[in-house]
């Protein structure tokens, strides 16, 4: 009996410790699920397919991916077939000593992203981290940070749009957890930014719902703006003004958008004013 104890025991052992070195970074809050082991992949790519065919989900979000190897997220996708997928590869910006301001060139960031996007094969975008970080600096009075040495959006949307999902707050970042929280004085500044810019913009649910129906009618009709002239994430932007207190642009040249305190406005008859409120414009044609 004890021989078959101890052959019971070693099995369990064998099963309860079958385990690899983790593919990324540790998050104590949750399991370290080993995506090396086929039969886990296995089960996650059957629940990925339930839920997209049997409760009717179009898209997936994948959560800190810092966590896991980036080519099981490319598997996850080539197997389950989303419409959309999006990936939270959250790392930090780069500050400068000793005050530990936020640099101006934010370029190793957003490159740290892309390559996260390019090793998933393309086939995930990300949350655009760099542009948040950027953006809530920005509308501080630093309006300048928005326009890159190449004249181009500083973010990941400067580099590839299509695949740079742009966002305010999140529930992380903002809500009842703020840990990266954007101004709420100049919230409205941020959407009338990245709802007329490139990428694949998102409204966080406590913004659109909980902040009154100013805020809800206000982004609504940057939504309804942005449909109407068909603006989408490979949308062309000439940055016209970039300093401290004025940011203007030009938006496939039939969408004209202004942030900060300063004044100003598209020359020409053809601009007609589409929307504005606490500092921020938006014209169109």
């Amino acid at each position: 009996w004890l021989s078959t104890i101890i052959k019971h025991y070693s099995t369990l052992v064998q099963l309860l410790y079958q385990g690899n070195k983790s593919t990324g970074d540790n998050f104590d809050g949750v399991p370290n699920i080993d995506h090396t082991q086929p039969f886990v992949r296995k089960d996650i790519i059957e629940w990925l397919i339930w839920l997209r065919e049997t409760i009717g989900f179009q898209d997936f979000r994948f959560d800190f991916t810092k966590g896991y190897a980036s080519k099981f997220v490319k598997e996850y996708i080539e197997e389950s077939k989303p419409l959309f997928a999006v990936g939270e590869y959250w790392d930090s910006c780069e500050y400068a000593p000793p005050d530990n301001h936020l640099s101006y060139n934010q370029d190793k960031h957003r490159q740290r992203i892309i390559n996260w996007i390019d090793s998933t094969g393309g086939l995930c975008a990300a949350f655009d981290f760099t542009t948040k970080g950027i953006l809530q600096e920005a509308v501080k009075g630093e309006l300048w940070r928005l326009r890159d040495p190449e004249e181009k959006p500083p973010g990941v949307m400067g580099w590839w749009p299509s695949r740079s999902v742009t966002f305010i707050e999140n529930h992380d970042t903002g809500s009842t957890q703020g840990h990266w929280p954007f101004p709420p004085d100049h919230v409205m500044e941020g959407y009338a930014y990245i709802l007329t810019h490139p990428g694949i913009p998102t409204v966080f649910y406590d913004h659109f719902f909980d902040w009154g129906d100013s805020f809800h009618d206000e982004i609504a009709k940057l939504m309804e703006i942005r449909k109407s002239q068909d603006i989408h994430s490979r949308s062309a932007v000439k940055i016209l003004e970039a300093s401290s207190n004025l940011y203007s642009a030009i938006i496939d040249d039939k969408l004209c958008m202004k942030i900060g305190e300063g004044s100003w406005c598209p020359s020409g008859p053809e601009w007609k004013l589409a929307a504005c409120g606490d500092r921020y414009a938006v014209w169109h044609k």
